[in-house]
């Protein structure tokens, strides 16, 4: 899906991959980021944020919490993260981006929460209930400092993803702000859910969930117990274009992941503001039985889109000629991806060693893939400058 996009709004991102991967200065295995995109979008992203009066947190798993990355993010004007759990907690931490958002998707340890209080000191912590507030709150207090808490609730109608479920009970929220702000070390601050915006596949869209409209209520609710300020954190499919429905809906908070690198879903069907930023690189290995296999380790790829011929670039050469594509076969989520097999029909066949780019929506931290920072691609002058593994983590590659 997102490679014919690649081809066509960021050519010299894919060229510049091929080089290097050729020169042996990139792995095998490796999701690629062009850093000068990625701080251009992320300026685009924080000046439409800022216009609409949202608070702005970076989400970074889906590139492997890639330190590169979040100093490129930092450059272009978002200097805080969502940690979507402790290992992108500290990958962000220690690549300097502030804590904003810890405790969603996932919660926190209960073992890990002191430490978590005491060295994150996140803006904002959102728990699932009272057991996991209490924690938080412990924590805060130990370390001095007060935890603003945010509710995650839920209503009827909610969409989760299987898996995600958990929270409040959104006609409880006043009751459940109470009983926060009756926490030694804590203070109701806000509400949270995901996603509160979705891609719908009939329409072509990205339209808001029932979730949002929870939140809407939720904070009318609190408003009319006399409370003021409260925070409203929207995540779901964050691109520029998206941040005004969410500030009209009443959204004080936005956290956009993949429209950082350009692969949100919309991504796929209009050209938005923010380009693509991302591939995912690899190499030919072996022939056999009229396929090559290519090198895996990094395949997931997130199924926003029902089945698709998967395709790549495939050549010892920089190209984004059409003539260079070739149909993939890839392993189903229930295998091991050891390899990819890729058509080797016809003339031109694939031999080992080409290179294969791919253009699809990864989520890095949940492979075994390489992250790879390249800059000064926009200027004809591209240089490696991290590659790490999905911890954010300097890789020992190639020993």
């Amino acid at each position: 899906m997102f490679l014919d996009v690649l081809r066509r709004r960021n050519p010299a991102f894919i060229e510049a991959a091929m080089a290097l991967h050729q020169q042996g200065k990139i792995p095998a295995n490796a999701y690629v980021l062009d850093l000068d995109v990625v701080e251009r979008n992320a300026g685009v992203l924080s000046a439409e944020a800022r216009r609409h009066g949202l608070k702005i947190f970076a989400m970074t798993k889906q590139v492997g919490r890639s330190s590169s990355f979040c100093q490129a993010v930092r450059r272009g004007g978002i200097d805080a993260a969502v940690a979507v759990d402790m290992a992108c907690a500290r990958a962000t931490h220690k690549a300097g981006l502030k804590v904003a958002h810890l405790g969603h998707l996932q919660q926190v340890a209960r073992q890990e929460a002191a430490a978590a209080a005491a060295t994150f000191k996140p803006d904002y912590w959102t728990v699932f209930n009272d057991t996991k507030a209490r924690e938080a709150a412990a924590g805060a207090e130990a370390a001095g400092r007060t935890q603003d808490l945010l509710a995650r609730i839920h209503a009827e109608g909610d969409t989760f993803y299987r898996g995600h479920e958990g929270g409040f009970a959104a006609t409880e929220v006043a009751d459940v702000a109470d009983r926060f702000d009756a926490l030694a070390g804590g203070r109701f601050a806000g509400i949270t859910t995901f996603p509160a915006l979705l891609f719908d596949h009939a329409s072509r869209k990205v339209v808001p969930t029932h979730n949002l409209v929870t939140l809407t209520k939720a904070a009318e609710a609190l408003a009319k117990a006399g409370r003021k300020d409260i925070e409203v954190n929207a995540p779901g499919t964050t691109s520029s274009v998206m941040l005004a429905a969410l500030a009209e809906a009443g959204a004080t908070q936005c956290e956009p992941g993949n429209g950082l690198h350009g692969t949100t879903a919309l991504h796929a069907m209009e050209d938005l503001p923010e380009q693509p930023a991302v591939l995912y690189l690899t190499e030919v290995s072996h022939l056999s039985g009229g396929k090559a296999y290519c090198f895996g380790g990094g395949f997931y790829i997130d199924p926003i889109f029902p089945d698709y011929d998967v395709k790549a670039i495939v050549g010892s050469e920089p190209t984004t000629a059409s003539a260079a594509l070739r149909s993939v076969e890839v392993p189903p989520p229930s295998a091991i991806d050891y390899y990819a097999m890729i058509d080797a029909a016809g003339p031109n066949a694939p031999k080992p060693g080409d290179t294969a780019v791919f253009g699809f929506r990864g989520q890095a931290f949940v492979t075994r893939a390489y992250v790879v920072g390249v800059s000064g691609i926009s200027k004809g002058e591209p240089k490696v400058e991290t590659i790490e593994n999905g911890f954010g983590e300097t890789a020992a590659w190639p020993i």
